[in-house]
């Protein structure tokens, strides 16, 4: 902050904090002239007469304490511009002090529930409980507290992954985030091309879409899309490149979904959570979510990807 800024904002809190006291000696003191219990000659509904008294003296009191109490605070913590008060209180050393007394008292349980290895942990109930309260408190803003995503945000309960759903890969999508970048081919394809492209994706999923545009299509997903999707259009988890045949679209599976997707390319971004949650709570976040779409025998190697 400016050191203009900083004394403007003191002045400006100083005088408010006076004009109030002011204002308050003020308005206590009767009117030159009137008398106690006299009338100000006002009346409403008929017979309801505003009285002239003076303000009562505690409640009166109670307001200059609060001023004084506010010098008092204003004084002692942050508020006046710059100032950080006598007693160099802030908000961050409070956070980081209250973070320190979390970490004391919860770190040893974060740090043994670290040391069961994942498909274990997703097993177990209580574990699973605590899994959920660090997923809604980092997680749900973005995927839901259901954890079924939104348009654009994937949905974590169907098994379908873009980088695969072993806990090894869950967990590093946690802890260094995501950049998937499908490229905009407007300019390269042209709108009829796009068109084309955007019928033979719809019919990848085992939908029906006009022949006269999906034969074009595939030879145009075959040299342009098959480097990333794959010829067969299942996708590439090493890149995050989304199974198409699998009918989980993340930006909506609409022909025109599609055919903005492939027109205007999308940027999709998890963000990294290592400085946030730090490994031993990655590791029960990533239990979580692996519990959430887990079967029984199933090992998540297989699923393409949320479809984008």
């Amino acid at each position: 902050m400016s050191t203009f800024w900083s004394v403007f904002i003191t002045v400006l809190v100083i005088a408010h904090l006076i004009g109030y006291a002011l204002l308050l000696h003020g308005t206590s003191k009767m009117p030159a002239g009137s008398k106690i219990g006299e009338t100000t000659g006002h009346v409403y509904d008929g017979d309801l007469e505003e009285y002239n008294n003076p303000l009562p003296r505690w409640w009166l009191w109670k307001f200059y304490l609060l001023i004084i109490f506010g010098f008092i605070y204003l004084a002692l913590y942050p508020g006046l511009g710059s100032f950080k008060g006598l007693l160099g209180w802030s908000q961050y050393d409070q956070y980081a002090q209250d973070v320190a007394a979390a970490e004391e008292r919860y770190g040893p349980l974060y740090e043994k529930l670290a040391s069961i290895p994942i498909p274990e942990l997703a097993k177990d109930p209580e574990a699973m409980q605590t899994g959920r309260r660090l997923f809604a408190n980092n997680c749900a803003v973005c995927h839901g507290a259901d954890a079924r995503g939104a348009v654009g945000f994937p949905d974590l309960t169907d098994g379908v992954w873009l980088y695969g759903g072993t806990p090894e890969a869950i967990k590093t999508s946690i802890l260094n985030g995501r950049h998937g970048v499908m490229p905009a081919w407007g300019a390269t394809l042209g709108e009829e091309g796009v068109e084309q492209v955007a019928a033979y994706v719809y019919s990848l999923s085992g939908r029906s879409a006009p022949e006269h545009l999906t034969r074009p299509g595939a030879q145009k997903f075959a040299t342009i899309c098959a480097a990333c999707h794959g010829i067969d259009g299942k996708g590439n988890q090493a890149l995050g490149a989304p199974d198409l045949t699998a009918g989980v679209f993340m930006y909506g599976g609409s022909l025109e979904a599609i055919k903005t997707t492939i027109r205007d390319g999308r940027q999709g971004i998890m963000p990294a959570h290592r400085d946030i949650l730090g490994e031993a709570r990655a590791h029960i976040v990533a239990a979580y979510v692996y519990s959430l779409s887990a079967k029984e025998g199933d090992n998540h190697e297989t699923g393409g990807g949320i479809v984008q």
